[in-house]
């Protein structure tokens, strides 16, 4: 992507000397290692892949999916880094409802807070099963993470596993 615009920032002497520094031993300019401490790749993907569930519904669950595996490969600092800010797009609420139970879940899994945007996701007024067979909604109903059952999505596998 093209840079075309500019941000200027006002800093003391002592603090662009070690803006300066930190860079250098991360081997980046300082443009770069400053857009990397405001926007990290991971909270770029995470945005990435928010776009893609709110623009290409056929590809929803490839994005999901994606998701889980991306967050299934960061350290916890870096997964709270990536899910601070909630979606860029208003997204559909089911979509936003999976997106924020697969935060909170991951979170958990992690041992630090969910991020303050996922509360203020009301959950699904119907419950939706990952599966049509009525013999496993029992299952799915028993089964399903804490996060995604509070959402009324009842589901079978989450980050980190795969059906």
């Amino acid at each position: 992507m093209s840079k075309t615009h500019q941000l200027q920032i006002r800093v003391t002497a002592g603090d662009k000397a070690r803006i300066r520094a930190r860079a250098a031993s991360a081997g980046m300019d300082i443009s770069r290692w400053v857009l990397e401490q405001v926007l990290p790749p991971a909270d770029r993907k995470f945005q990435a892949l928010c776009r893609d569930l709110a623009t290409r519904p056929a590809a929803r669950s490839f994005a999901f999916a994606e998701l889980q595996d991306c967050f299934a490969r960061l350290t916890a600092s870096e997964y709270v880094r990536a899910v601070r800010h909630g979606p860029e797009l208003q997204l559909p609420p089911f979509e936003m409802n999976y997106l924020a139970a697969t935060v909170e879940h991951a979170a958990a899994m992690y041992g630090v807070d969910s991020p303050r945007w996922v509360a203020s996701v009301k959950g699904l007024d119907a419950p939706w099963f990952a599966s049509p067979l009525k013999s496993l909604r029992l299952y799915l109903l028993t089964q399903s993470p804490p996060a995604f059952r509070r959402r009324n999505l009842f589901i079978d596998s989450s980050v980190g596993q795969r059906v």
